[in-house]
């Protein structure tokens, strides 16, 4: 498996399923959240993402958990991106 989305409110084991999942398969697990992607300066959360990426290479196998994933998406229907959203799109 390469990828899975967990979503729902808060408190329902997003988290603690994530954990899980890296105990099973023997990989090590990096938790991220939003703020530790999110910069102020142009090209900064791209170089972020980059980082943490080389790391679980580095680790690899590795379960990478992105929390507050949503935060950094387009909001639906509003016709506009998120600040880091766009960050990461001009950078990549």
């Amino acid at each position: 498996m390469k990828g899975i989305l967990l979503y729902g409110p808060p408190g329902t084991g997003k988290t603690f399923l994530a954990k899980a999942i890296a105990k099973e398969s023997h990989s090590n697990f990096i938790s991220i959240s939003a703020a530790d992607i999110l910069s102020k300066w142009v090209g900064e959360a791209a170089k972020n993402v980059a980082k943490f990426f080389d790391i679980a290479i580095e680790k690899a196998p590795c379960t990478i958990f992105i929390d507050e994933i949503d935060s950094m998406c387009k909001k639906r229907g509003s016709g506009k991106e998120s600040e880091l959203s766009g960050q990461v799109k001009r950078n990549s």
